[in-house]
């Protein structure tokens, strides 16, 4: 009995050895990418339009199902504005689901009366979709900048996979000592053992799965603004100089309609304070004055007697 269990925990520590290898580094159910991620950014400098990507090849759909592929997500975010913001939204909207996207989350700020309203999008958008989706949205109102990025995580994925790998082996090696067990106190320890593989592997699926969807659907954020005017682009010096001029005069127009308007709401205030000062007035005017004191008559000084000859004072020698 003893050389038996001894055997199984033989057994046992060697699946865990085996199982080890390939393993990859992880903190809740995480991974980390060892290789690091290509990013490039640039601004859209022109009017509404479409906008292509810097970054996503033409066969990305190939490669994200493909096993033999480089693994990588990409990502994207834009800065847009639109003076028709319900048509934009509604054009960004009709591009999500022509391209076969989705929604991961969306949040509308601002109200129409005082336009000005803003809405962040966040789109997960199929691969091979991304390039179209993203000329749609250009086509849906003025897009001031654009930023990409590409994160290769295809060696995390490997690392994935050969962990699940090993992980399968050494399930099936438990389930042969299993069938092999003689006593229920080996039977125990071997479910245990099969019980801590099994949470494994599903956790390494998850990520795998993760990993894969990631891979399969980028994400795309979009803000959206609604102005007035739309941001001048690509405009020259001059242009920018009588845009500051124009703006300036808007701006001083502005203050002063925002100081009447202040005014005609602080009329009762400023009506009190009339009355006050004229109340004031009236009882400082009522309040007996002072009566001056005549100032004292001043005595002149003593008139200096004259010197007479003889009485001058001698000099001392």
């Amino acid at each position: 009995m003893k050389k038996r269990i001894v055997r199984i925990t033989a057994a046992l520590c060697a699946a865990a050895l085996l199982a080890g290898c390939g393993s990859i580094s992880s903190k809740d159910g995480g991974y980390y990418t060892t290789e690091a991620a290509a990013q490039e950014s640039y601004n859209y400098d022109s009017a509404a339009g479409s906008v292509d990507s810097g970054l996503v090849p033409e066969n990305a759909a190939e490669a994200a199902t493909d096993e033999t592929a480089q693994k990588i997500i990409y990502n994207a975010s834009l800065s847009m504005e639109s003076t028709d913001f319900d048509t934009t939204r509604e054009a960004l909207m009709t591009a999500v689901e022509a391209n076969g996207a989705w929604l991961e989350s969306t949040s509308l700020y601002g109200t129409e009366k005082d336009h000005d309203r803003t809405a962040d999008y966040t789109v997960r958008v199929p691969v091979g979709s991304y390039r179209a989706f993203l000329a749609a949205v250009g086509d849906a109102g003025s897009v001031l900048n654009i930023s990409e990025s590409a994160e290769n995580i295809t060696s995390s994925y490997i690392d994935v996979q050969a962990r699940l790998s090993a992980l399968e082996a050494q399930r099936d090696r438990l389930n042969a000592l299993a069938d092999q067990a003689e006593t229920t106190a080996d039977l125990l320890e071997i479910e245990s053992q099969l019980s801590d593989v099994q949470y494994q592997l599903e956790n390494y699926t998850r990520q795998l799965r993760s990993m894969d969807q990631q891979v399969s659907y980028s994400t795309v954020d979009i803000y959206l603004r609604e102005v007035a005017t739309l941001t001048p682009t690509g405009v020259t010096f001059g242009e920018r100089i009588a845009d500051a001029f124009g703006g300036g005069w808007d701006a001083f127009v502005g203050f002063l309609q925002g100081l009447v308007i202040a005014l005609v709401y602080l009329w009762p205030v400023l009506l009190i304070a009339v009355v006050v000062v004229f109340i004031l007035r009236k009882v400082w005017k009522k309040r007996p004055r002072k009566e001056k004191l005549p100032k004292p008559a001043q005595t002149p000084p003593p008139a200096e007697y004259p010197v007479k000859p003889g009485d001058e004072p001698k000099p001392k020698y």
